[in-house]
């Protein structure tokens, strides 16, 4: 194999002393193999840009070598652009639209296109999302690092159409914005993808009118169809009927995007630990949302040593105590038991999620 290799090397041409000098400067400025040099160096002739001005550039910007060899890995034609006509623009560009840093560098990093030849479909985009953001740059920033918005043929009028399509089905103002921001990926969607993501939830039960409608949408957007599947099996294996999934669903769409072993968890403790009837957690399905190791177990532990301790007159429903903010909880329960205080604080932040037995 050595011997293939070699032969193989012996019938690539000398390159010329003006590539033989791009070769060095890609390996010893940027850290490139020889072979990835001698790759990159093919793209050049001596009339071409000299890939030494726009590293320059770059390094004065304070982009250092490793982000630099990222980039030219993933998307060679930045070491081909005009570095002052070109590439110094495309990145004031995103200096203004507050990208700066480590933060900027990150940005690039994950859409290196956009320094080349992407720039072009993406500047418009730019365009449309500042608006609909209303000009807020940090929403502006959040929405364009979570998607790739050059990879589509003309991006622009996917975008517009389906911020249209969205409207018509009552997400306007700030949901619009909310649902974009969080899950830009359904701006650049097909429109018959789009439009099967709502029928879904429409066939669920929700309304176009429904507030809920968003977070229903924003829920489907993020999982596939076997996940969906999976978790209402997950729900019947406690006995749960396929219409209680659907109302707990269409009272709490992020239930859905619960992981299924915190779920189990979930509900295995409040159906066989806290003795919850299924039909609170069916009105309640927002519990299987908290924390059970930061706030659900802690305070049922509090409120079993109290009850064993025969400190409470009356038993406070479990229910009503899990959503009491953090402050009342522990006045309520912890701080006004002075004799105890030290004891129930200590159970409550130990992190030992031994349940007291009744």
């Amino acid at each position: 194999m050595a011997n293939l290799f070699s032969r193989y090397l012996h019938t690539i041409p000398s390159p010329s002393p003006f590539k033989s000098s791009i070769i060095d400067y890609l390996t010893e400025s940027l850290g490139f193999s020889k072979p990835r040099a001698l790759s990159l160096s093919t793209r050049f002739s001596s009339s071409e840009t000299n890939p030494q001005s726009v590293i320059q550039l770059l390094k004065s910007l304070g982009f250092n070598s490793t982000d630099i060899q990222n980039w030219v890995d993933e998307s060679p034609q930045i070491l081909f652009a005009d570095a002052e006509k070109t590439l110094k623009p495309r990145i004031q560009f995103f200096q203004n639209l507050g990208l700066a840093g480590s933060e900027l560098s990150k940005f690039i990093s994950k859409n290196p296109g956009y320094l080349s030849n992407r720039f072009e479909r993406l500047k418009p985009c730019v365009d449309v999302i500042k608006e609909l953001m209303n000009h807020d740059n940090e929403n502006l920033i959040r929405t364009l690092t979570r998607c790739n918005w050059a990879d589509i043929k003309q991006p622009v009028t996917r975008i517009s159409a389906n911020i249209k399509y969205l409207e018509q089905c009552g997400i306007v103002g700030s949901q619009l914005v909310t649902i974009t921001t969080r899950q830009p990926r359904l701006l650049i969607m097909g429109e018959s993808e789009l439009k099967d993501l709502v029928s879904k939830v429409l066939d669920m039960g929700f309304s176009l009118d429904s507030r809920m409608l968003v977070h229903a949408l924003y829920t489907l957007s993020c999982m596939s169809d076997e996940t969906i599947k999976r978790k209402f099996k997950l729900f019947q294996s406690f006995g749960f009927t396929k219409v209680e999934c659907l109302d707990m669903f269409k009272r709490a769409p992020g239930l859905f995007r619960v992981s299924e072993s915190k779920l189990n968890l979930g509900i295995e403790f409040f159906l066989n630990t806290v003795k919850f009837d299924k039909a609170v957690l069916v009105r309640r399905p927002t519990c299987l949302m908290l924390s059970l190791e930061e706030r659900v177990i802690p305070r049922y532990k509090i409120l079993n040593i109290l009850t064993s301790k025969k400190i409470l007159k009356k038993t406070p429903k479990f229910l009503n105590v899990m959503w009491l903010p953090e402050d009342e909880f522990l006045e309520k329960f912890i701080s006004k038991n002075r004799d105890y205080a030290d004891e129930l604080l200590l159970a409550y932040k130990c992190g030992d999620l031994v349940v007291p037995k009744e």
